[in-house]
């Protein structure tokens, strides 16, 4: 049973920094192209970044890029996202998600429908 489990969400003010980290099991986890999405409430679920099996790639959503940096220890079966510079508008259940990396292009992995497993989610609140 392949399982996705987030964790370290939390409220914090603007300027903040975070670090959520998804661990994984039941799958080859080197395999997986990891990405992290997120969800405003009242929105759609947006990219917010992927890394693929090797970490040889990373892509990042034009609205976080150079504010939040993608990792991931294979040994671990984790991946993380490192947050800094926070703003109200990064509030949203932040969840990660996995699918097969078969050498995907950047676009492919932008997609939701393209991942085969969700995690439950982690709430990031970033006050003003």
């Amino acid at each position: 049973q392949v399982q996705l489990i987030e964790s370290g969400g939390e409220l914090v003010q603007a300027g903040a920094s975070l670090r959520l980290s998804c661990v994984t099991s039941g799958l080859t986890f080197s395999r997986y192209i990891m990405a992290w999405f997120r969800q405003a409430p009242g929105k759609e679920r947006e990219f917010v970044g992927a890394i693929t099996g090797t970490g040889a790639n990373i892509y990042y959503a034009d609205s976080v890029k150079g504010r939040f940096t993608l990792s991931r220890d294979n040994a671990k079966n984790t991946v993380y996202l490192e947050s800094h510079t926070l703003k109200p508008e990064d509030t949203a259940d932040y969840y990660c998600a996995a699918k097969l990396d078969y050498g995907s292009s950047r676009a492919s992995t932008e997609v939701p429908g393209a991942y085969e497993y969700w995690g439950q989610g982690t709430q990031v609140t970033v006050s003003a």
